[in-house]
């Protein structure tokens, strides 16, 4: 009989433990609260490539954005509104001009190309250094010509170990989460109709 009592008396206990651990306890809430801004001017960018993401490989757009030598190529990205695109799962292989390879380009180009109105060629241009895949410089060797995003092809030539798909050459490369960057020394235009 003590031990019946015992046993009912400490699970009374121990019921009456966890309610009230579940009252007084710290609440862990799921719930995502919406966020108010009463007034806000600046333009809310949305979509994977404004996700903050420490953990993982950085992606092609990433690796851009954190080149000294690829900054006019991450506000021409910006420009176009190009970012969530290159942050796609891929693989993507993305031929990334130098901040020289676009001063070689006609004075002018650029901050033509970087105006609001003009946005659509440069976005053409843009895509004609995108390309689905993930291939090495060597084994690019094994290509003549490549379909990029812009719906039109870029040649691929060797010239002994080196490599120039669009007549800019593949001076580098780094591989992403989402595919491969190739660092080139020009900027690749596509080709007129």
């Amino acid at each position: 009989m003590k031990t019946t009592n015992f046993k009912l008396v400490f699970g009374s206990f121990l019921i009456l433990f966890f309610i009230c651990s579940c009252k007084n306890g710290t609440k862990t809430e799921n719930t995502v609260k919406p966020v108010v801004s009463e007034t806000k001017t600046e333009t809310v960018k949305k979509g994977q490539a404004f996700i903050e993401d420490d953990g993982s490989t950085a992606n092609v757009l990433q690796i851009a954005i954190g080149s000294p030598d690829h900054t006019t190529l991450v506000a021409a990205v910006q420009a176009a509104e190009l970012e969530n695109a290159l942050v796609n799962a891929g693989p993507l292989m993305v031929f990334a001009p130098t901040n020289e390879a676009f001063d070689a380009l006609p004075e002018g180009t650029v901050e033509g190309l970087l105006k609001p109105e003009n946005k659509g060629d440069l976005a053409h241009i843009l895509k004609h250094h995108v390309t689905p895949g993930n291939y090495s410089k060597d084994f690019l060797k094994n290509f003549k010509k490549l379909g990029q995003a812009s719906d039109k092809n870029a040649m691929v030539e060797v010239k002994g170990d080196d490599v120039y798909v669009g007549g800019a050459k593949i001076i580098a490369s780094i591989p992403a989460g989402n595919g491969i960057v190739h660092v080139v020394d020009k900027v690749i235009l596509p080709p007129s109709e």
